[in-house]
C-alpha cells in the first residue's frame, strides 16, 4: 500500500527547492571556496649579495700623533673649504686667479717661509762654520779651569742628551710612519681593484638581476599550467556539488512515484480481476442457494417437522447478500494503463544517477580543447616583461658605465704596480733620510759616551784625554752630518708637507665633515661632464650627499636615484591584456549537461497514461457498499449444524434424513462457493482500499513531478552554465593571484632590493679611509716627525758644540803670543819604576 502524505511532502518540499534555488543559483554559486586556497609562490631573490667590507684603521699607539698633526694643520690651514676657488678651477682653469690661491694658501705660505729661511740660514751657517773651523776659530778648548765649568758643562750635556732623546724619538716614529706607509700602500693598491671589481660588479649585475626576475614569470605559469590539468574536473565536480541535492531528490521521487505507479496499477488489474470472480461465483452461487432456501422451506413446512420455527426463519434469509453486478466497470481506466509501466523506473534512475555521477569526467573531456588553448595564452609572457630590462633606466649607460669601469680596472693595474714601485722608492729615501738622523744622532751619542768616559778619567795620571778628544771630535762630526742633511731634510719635509698637508686640510677635512658631498651638489659647481644625472640618463637631479646616505644604509638604486620619476614600473607590470586572453579563452568553456534525462521517454509516457487514466475518477464507494455485505445473509454453516440437530429429533425418519441431507449439502456449498467467494471479497477489499486512498493524491503527485522534472531539465543547462561562469570567474581569480605574488615580488625586488648601492657608499668611505686614515695620516706623521728631527739639529748643532770644548783637554799657556791650537798639552809627570 503507498503511502501517499510521506510521498508528497518531499515532493512539495522539492518543487519549494526549486523554486528558491534556481532563480538565485548565480548567487548561491558565488563562494569561490571550492577552488581552494591560492598558495605561495617561492621566488628565488634575484638580488646578489654585494657588500663591500668596511676597511678601517686598526687603533693603534700613533692615534695619538696623527690627532696632533691633524691639529696643527687645522692651525696652520684655518680658512675653509674653498668652494668658489675648486669650482673655477673646474670649470675654467686658465682663469684661476693666482692671488685666491695665495690667500687660501698663507698658513703654507708662511710655513715655506719658515723653511727657506730654514733652507738659506742653515747652510749657510754651516759654510761659516767650516770655514771657522778651517781656520781653527770655532769648537775650541777650554782655556783654563774655573769654579763654574763643571756646571756649565754639566749642563750642555744635559741639554745635548735631552736633544738627542728627541732626536731619536722623532727618528724613531720617522722610520715607523714611513713603514707604516709602506704597508698600507700594497693594500690600499689592491683596494682599488677590489673597489672597481665591486662597482663593475654592482652596475653589470642590474640588468642580470632583472633577467632572473623575468625569468621567474614561469613560476605562476607553471603553477596555472598545473591547475589547468585539473580545471575542467574541478569544474564539473562544483557543478556536480551544487546539484546534487536537487538531481538526487528528484530521481528519488520519480523512483517512489514510478514504485507507487506500478503498485496502483498491480492493484486496479486485481481489483478488476476479482470483481470479475465474484460475478461469475455469484452466477453459479445464487442457484444453488435459491435451491437450498426452497428444499428446506418445503421440509420445514411440514407440519411433522417438530422444532422447525427457527430453523424455518434461517431459511427464510437463506439468499445472496453482495451483488457485484452493482459496482462499477473499470475496463476503461484498464485499457488505458495497457502495458503501463512499460519503463523499468529503478534501472533508469540508476542509469541517471551513474550518468550525473560521471559529470566531472565529462566535464574534463569536454573542456580539454579549451583547457589546451588556455595553456597556450599561458605560456607565454606579457610584453610588458620582456620590456622590463631594455625599458630599465640607465640600461645603455650600464652598460657604458660596466665597459668604463672594466677599462679603468685594467689600465690601473700598470699604474698601480708603477705606484708600489715608487712608494717602494720614497720607503727607500725615507729611511736613508731616518738614518742621516740617525747618524747624528749616533755620533751625539757616541760624542758623549767618549766625552763622559775621558772626563772621568782625566785625573787619573796614568790615562791619556785621547778619549775625550775622540768624543769631542765625534760631537763635530755629529755638526757636520747636521749642517749637511739639513739641506734635503728640510726639502724632503717641505715638499711632503705641502701634499700631505693640503691632501688633509683641503680633501680628507671637507670629505669627513661633507662639504665636498654639499660642493658636489651645488648646480653650476661640476662641469657638465660630471654631472651624474647626466652619466646616468636620469631626467632628474639627485643629492650625491642623500643617495651616499641612502647607500650607507643599504638602500636600492631604484629608491637613490628617484626611478620612480623616469620609469613607469606598473606599465611593465600591467597583464592586464594577459589576463584579458585568459579570462577571453575562459568564456569558452562549456559543459553539457542536456545528456542528463530525469525521465526516460518511456517513463514520461508511463506518468502521462497514468495522469489521463481517470484512476482517481473511479466510485470507489460503490465497491465499498458491495463488500460490506456479506456472500449469503445467513450462516450457512449456522443453518447446517441447527438442521443436523433437527435431524436427530425428528420422528419421522426420512423427514430427519432429508434435513440431513439439506444440512450436508449447505456445508458442502458453504465450502466450495462461498468461502472462496469471501477471499475474493477481502482481496476485493485489500485493492479497493488502497486505490481509495492512493488514487486522488497520486494524481497530484504525479502532476507535481512531471512539472517538477519538465522545469528542473529545462533550467539545469542554464543553471551548470551560471555555476560554470561563476566558477571560471574564481579560477580566473584564483591564477591571478599566483601573478599577483609575481607582481608584488617583483615590485619589491625592483624597489627596495635589486641593485643595493652600499657598494658606492663603502667605495667612497674605504677610499676616504685609505686615503685619509691609511696613507695621509702616516705621511703627515711622517714628515711631522721629520720636521721635528730637522728643527731640533739646530740646538744639537749648538749644543754639540759648546760640549765639544769641555771634552778636550785643557792646555796651559806658554806664550802669550802662541796659538792655542799650537800649545803643547799639560800632561801629567809619570813616574817610572826602575827595575
Amino acid at each position: 500500500m503507498v503511502r501517499a502524505p510521506g510521498l508528497l511532502a518531499p515532493l512539495l518540499g522539492l518543487g519549494l527547492g526549486l523554486a528558491l534555488s534556481l532563480p538565485g543559483a548565480g548567487a548561491a554559486a558565488a563562494d569561490c571556496r571550492a577552488l581552494g586556497r591560492v598558495e605561495r609562490l617561492a621566488f628565488t631573490p634575484a638580488a646578489r649579495a654585494r657588500w663591500l667590507a668596511p676597511r678601517v684603521r686598526a687603533p693603534g699607539p700613533l692615534d695619538s700623533l696623527y690627532s696632533t698633526v691633524r691639529r696643527f694643520l687645522s692651525v696652520v690651514q684655518l680658512n675653509p673649504f674653498p668652494a668658489e676657488l675648486v669650482k673655477v678651477l673646474l670649470n675654467e682653469p686658465s682663469s684661476v686667479n693666482v692671488d685666491e690661491v695665495v690667500r687660501y694658501e698663507a698658513g703654507y705660505m708662511v710655513c715655506a717661509v719658515i723653511a727657506s729661511l730654514y733652507l738659506a740660514v742653515v747652510p749657510i751657517v754651516g759654510l761659516c762654520f767650516c770655514c771657522c773651523r778651517c781656520r781653527r776659530r770655532c769648537g775650541g778648548r777650554v782655556k783654563m779651569e774655573h769654579k763654574a765649568m763643571a756646571c756649565e758643562r754639566g749642563t750642555l750635556m744635559a741639554f745635548l742628551l735631552l736633544t738627542t732623546l728627541v732626536l731619536l724619538i722623532g727618528m724613531v716614529i720617522a722610520f715607523v710612519t714611513n713603514q707604516r706607509i709602506h704597508e698600507h700602500m700594497g693594500p690600499s693598491a689592491e683596494a682599488v681593484s677590489e673597489t672597481l671589481l665591486s662597482l663593475r660588479g654592482l652596475v653589470s649585475d642590474v640588468p642580470l638581476e632583472l633577467q632572473a626576475m623575468a625569468q621567474q614569470f614561469s613560476l605562476p605559469q607553471e603553477q596555472v599550467l598545473e591547475e589547468l590539468d585539473g580545471v575542467g574536473g574541478s569544474i564539473g565536480n562544483t557543478i556536480h556539488t551544487q546539484l546534487k541535492s536537487t538531481v538526487y531528490e528528484m530521481l528519488a521521487s520519480v523512483l517512489s512515484l514510478g514504485q507507487a505507479l506500478q503498485v496502483s496499477v498491480d492493484h486496479l488489474r486485481a481489483l478488476n480481476a476479482t470483481s470479475v470472480e465474484l460475478q461469475e461465483g455469484q452466477r453459479t452461487l445464487g442457484p444453488a442457494v435459491r435451491g437450498h432456501r426452497e428444499r428446506l422451506l418445503a421440509l420445514l413446512r411440514e407440519p411433522s417437522c417438530q422444532g422447525c420455527a427457527e430453523a424455518l426463519n434461517r431459511a427464510h434469509a437463506l439468499e445472496l447478500g453482495a451483488d457485484f453486478n452493482q459496482v462499477p466497470s473499470v475496463d476503461d481506466v484498464l485499457h488505458r494503463l495497457k502495458g503501463v509501466p512499460e519503463a523499468n523506473f529503478s534501472s533508469m534512475v540508476q542509469e541517471e544517477n551513474s550518468t550525473f555521477n560521471a559529470l566531472p569526467l565529462l566535464a574534463a573531456l569536454q573542456t580539454a580543447d579549451v583547457v589546451t588553448e588556455l595553456k597556450k595564452v599561458v605560456a607565454q609572457q606579457p610584453a610588458g616583461l620582456r620590456t622590463l630590462v631594455e625599458a630599465f633606466p640607465g640600461w645603455e649607460a650600464a652598460s657604458r658605465w660596466s665597459r668604463a669601469l672594466e677599462e679603468v680596472e685594467q689600465s690601473s693595474r700598470p699604474y698601480l704596480k708603477r705606484v708600489q714601485r715608487y712608494e717602494k722608492y720614497r720607503w727607500i729615501v725615507g729611511c736613508v733620510l731616518c738614518s742621516m738622523v740617525l747618524l747624528v744622532v749616533v755620533c751625539n751619542l757616541l760624542g758623549l759616551t767618549l766625552g763622559i768616559w775621558g772626563l772621568s778619567t782625566r785625573e787619573d795620571p796614568s790615562h791619556s784625554e785621547a778619549k775625550g778628544e775622540a768624543g769631542a771630535r765625534f760631537l763635530m762630526v755629529g755638526v757636520g752630518f747636521s749642517f749637511l742633511f739639513s739641506v734635503p731634510l728640510i726639502l724632503l719635509v717641505f715638499v711632503t708637507f705641502l701634499v700631505g698637508g693640503n691632501v688633509q686640510t683641503l680633501v680628507c677635512r671637507s670629505w669627513e665633515s661633507g662639504e665636498l658631498y654639499e660642493f658636489a651638489d651645488t648646480p653650476g659647481n661640476l662641469p657638465s661632464s660630471m654631472n651624474l644625472s647626466q652619466l646616468l640618463g636620469l631626467k632628474k637631479n639627485i643629492s650625491i650627499l642623500l643617495a651616499y646616505q641612502q647607500c650607507k644604509q643599504g638602500a636600492a638604486l631604484w629608491k637613490v636615484l628617484q626611478l620612480n620619476d623616469s620609469y613607469d614600473l606598473e606599465k611593465h607590470l600591467d597583464i592586464s591584456q594577459y589576463t584579458a586572453k585568459l579570462q577571453q579563452e575562459l568564456q569558452k568553456l562549456e559543459v553539457e549537461v542536456k545528456n542528463l534525462e530525469l525521465l526516460s521517454p518511456a517513463a514520461r509516457q508511463d506518468l502521462q497514461a497514468l495522469q489521463s487514466s481517470g484512476l482517481e475518477n473511479i466510485h470507489y464507494p460503490s465497491f465499498l457498499v458491495e463488500i460490506q455485505k456479506p456472500v449469503v445473509n445467513t450462516s450457512m454453516e449456522k443453518l447446517a449444524q441447527e438442521l443436523e440437530g433437527l435431524s436427530q429429533t425428528q420422528g419421522s425418519s426420512l423427514l430427519g434424513q432429508q434435513l440431513q441431507k439439506e444440512a450436508q449439502g449447505l456445508r458442502n456449498l458453504h465450502q466450495e462457493k462461498v468461502l472462496p467467494q469471501q477471499n475474493l471479497l477481502a482481496k476485493l477489499n485489500l485493492s479497493v482500499q488502497a486505490l481509495a486512498s492512493s488514487a486522488p493524491h497520486l494524481q497530484l503527485e504525479t502532476s507535481g513531478v512531471l512539472d517538477n522534472v519538465t522545469h528542473l531539465e529545462g533550467e539545469l543547462p542554464a543553471w551548470a552554465i551560471r555555476i560554470l561562469r561563476n566558477e571560471s570567474e574564481c579560477f580566473l581569480t584564483r591564477e591571478m593571484g599566483y601573478f599577483s605574488q609575481y607582481m608584488a615580488w617583483v615590485r619589491e625586488e625592483v624597489t627596495q632590493h635589486i641593485a643595493t648601492c652600499q657598494p658606492l657608499s663603502g667605495a667612497l668611505d674605504n677610499g676616504r679611509v685609505i686615503l685619509c686614515d691609511m696613507v695621509a695620516d702616516p705621511w703627515n706623521a711622517f714628515w711631522f716627525c721629520l720636521a721635528w728631527c730637522t728643527f731640533f739639529l739646530i740646538p744639537s748643532i749648538v749644543f754639540a758644540v759648546k760640549t765639544s770644548k769641555y771634552f778636550r783637554p785643557i792646555r796651559k799657556r806658554l806664550s802669550s803670543t802662541s796659538s792655542e791650537e799650537t800649545q803643547l798639552f799639560h800632561i801629567p809627570r809619570v813616574t817610572s819604576l826602575k827595575l
